[in-house]
């Protein structure tokens, strides 16, 4: 069992989220919490939205919210990140409301799932997803009694206009809203995971274990009130809320981008200087990085102000901000801070990052732990590494065999209530007060968590010996021509007990238009053998499947092994 005081400064507890925001506003009050941008004919208007401003404007909708008999039921909230949202998030939160965020990019059907199965009793959405929500009131299968629009749509509540009644509301005298107190350990936020909503659970979190998971991050990682926070992970997602109100607890600003295309002129455009992303985002932004200084024919030289700036850290010489402003420039000029989540980053890039004087991190966790269970931070940074234990939380290594390796269990303030309505999955996960990750991995002797993969996903051989796809498709990831990859294991012809281990590469567009597919598979099909001498022989990749069909993935990017699977089946390119 490993639990290690990973504390480094004192910060404030609080046991909810309207503590902690009440709080913000009290030491940050004029500070900028949000920039929306507004495309008019005549240009771009950028309208800042103090913290207080904020606060305002979460007591307002809140209010108007009670005014439509909203006090004590469920509002799912269903859009892109923006200011709009996390109004009603917070307003949810700290009026007694259970907020349910819906993944925006569910299918009509999906979507309307999600919300019968959490019976929700209003929704706020986004102008953007009309027909979607059109179809699910025609359909009349929900209990919505009320439409919320994020923008302007005829047929729907309007944003502003509850806004602006909730206004007329308080200065009226009404307080109901404002006054209530939040009950900590009620089920205060309904989430589902990541997965098609027929397999999706929906997690129960309340506020408590939200706000000590908050402070934990705090006491590790480095943020301040002159930070810019571009908020790209979406906030349906645990990662991407949590994150939000982390920046909210230390003063920081937040911008919303415009779309990934637009992420360099987003960082820019902003002075950005705190990125939290996921590795697929991390990863293109270090692509981008390296394509333009190869473009500038600089390769050689930031290789050799490399081994100079490594040279001088160890004297506490550090001239990296000098020697690699052309790089840091080309994230914006401010970028000083990457947190990576999710899912393992390739040790290489994080080097890369820290090297060029931008402090990169990783983190990790799950919907059902608030989210983070560990993190690297100032002190403490292996690669490869997923950190340590954050202050609060104990990790243990269930079931280790004869290397250490095991499934993490985990214990601490910020474990969730459970699955709603399925006490069967809750009763899996959570046993003798540990909850069960699912994820496998082993601790270092300096006490850093490793991740090998997940349990479900690891590749069983005949012989008893055990491959983790992840470790096999970092090495993959690397390549030039590789845009995604998937390791699986396929039944072998004569003995389907003994999986061959196999992979399918989308290949990078951009290289199909140099050679044949043929070519290209040609090239691949000799990496991997090379890959392979520098593995043991039970890991040998055996198969190789090439596309140009990109892989079926979560919002935030992670493979659905199983129907990726299911979908090579379907082509035939797996001995079913």
């Amino acid at each position: 069992m490993t639990k290690l005081k990973n504390k480094f400064r004192e910060v404030p507890r609080f046991n909810n989220i309207k503590e902690l925001i009440y709080n913000s506003v009290k030491k940050y009050k004029d500070n900028i919490a949000f920039i929306t941008k507004v495309k008019k004919d005549e240009g771009i208007e950028y309208i800042k939205h103090t913290y207080q401003n904020f606060l305002d404007d979460i007591n307002s909708f809140g209010t108007a919210l009670y005014n439509l008999k909203l006090k004590g039921k469920r509002i799912a909230i269903c859009g892109r990140n923006r200011y709009e949202w996390a109004v009603a998030h917070l307003s949810n939160l700290f009026g007694g409301i259970v907020s349910v965020p819906i993944d925006k990019e569910l299918q009509v059907n999906e979507l309307e799932d999600s919300l019968v199965r959490s019976n929700v009793d209003a929704i706020v959405f986004d102008e953007k997803y009309e027909t979607n929500i059109n179809e699910i009131k025609e359909h009349n299968k929900t209990n919505i009694k009320q439409y919320i629009c994020m923008g302007d749509l005829d047929g729907f509540i309007n944003f502003n206009s509850l806004l602006n009644e909730g206004k007329k509301l308080l200065a009226s005298g009404e307080r109901d809203f404002v006054n209530y107190e939040v009950d900590s350990d009620n089920m205060s936020i309904l989430l589902f995971t990541s997965g098609t909503t027929s397999k999706s659970k929906a997690v129960m979190l309340n506020q408590r274990s939200i706000a000590a998971n908050i402070s934990d991050m705090l006491m590790v990682e480095s943020l301040y009130p002159t930070d810019t926070n571009i908020a790209f992970l979406p906030f349906h997602h645990i990662f991407g809320s949590t994150g939000l109100l982390v920046m909210l607890a230390a003063g920081v600003k937040t911008v919303f981008p415009d779309g990934l295309r637009y992420i360099k002129q987003n960082l820019i455009e902003y002075q950005v200087s705190v990125f939290v992303g996921v590795p697929i985002l991390i990863t293109k932004m270090y692509e981008n990085i390296e394509k333009e200084i190869e473009k500038q024919g600089k390769t050689k030289l930031i290789n050799r102000a490399l081994k100079i700036s490594n040279f001088l850290l160890k004297f506490h010489i550090d001239i990296r901000k000098f020697l690699f402003k052309p790089i840091i420039n080309a994230l914006g000029g401010k970028m000083r801070f990457i947190i990576s989540g999710g899912a393992p980053l390739d040790k290489e890039i994080s080097t890369r990052f820290n090297e060029f004087g931008i402090h990169l991190v990783q983190g990790y966790g799950l919907t059902e732990t608030c989210p983070v269970i560990a993190a690297e931070n100032d002190k403490y940074v292996r690669p490869g590494s997923i950190g340590m234990p954050l202050y609060s939380v104990v990790v243990d290594i269930a079931d280790k065999d004869k290397d250490g390796i095991g499934e993490l269990r985990v214990k601490g303030p910020n474990i969730m209530l459970g699955y709603y309505e399925n006490e069967e999955a809750t009763n899996e996960v959570l046993k003798d007060g540990w909850f069960y990750t699912g994820d496998i991995g082993y601790i270092d002797k300096d006490g850093f968590i490793f991740l090998t993969g997940r349990k479900k996903d690891v590749i069983v051989l005949k012989n008893g010996k055990k491959v983790f796809p992840d470790e096999l498709e970092l090495l993959i990831e690397r390549f030039p021509e590789v845009e995604e990859v998937f390791v699986y294991g396929m039944p072998q012809q004569g003995d389907k007990n003994d999986p061959m281990v196999s992979v399918e590469i989308v290949y990078n567009k951009d290289e199909i238009q140099k050679r044949t597919e043929k070519e290209l598979y040609d090239i691949l099909w000799n990496k991997i053998r090379d890959i392979n001498k520098g593995l043991p022989p039970y890991k040998y990749i055996k198969h190789m499947v090439l596309t140009n069909e990109p892989l079926i993935k979560t919002s935030t990017n992670k493979v659905k092994r199983k129907e990726e699977y299911a979908k090579l089946i379907q082509l035939g390119k797996v001995n079913a």
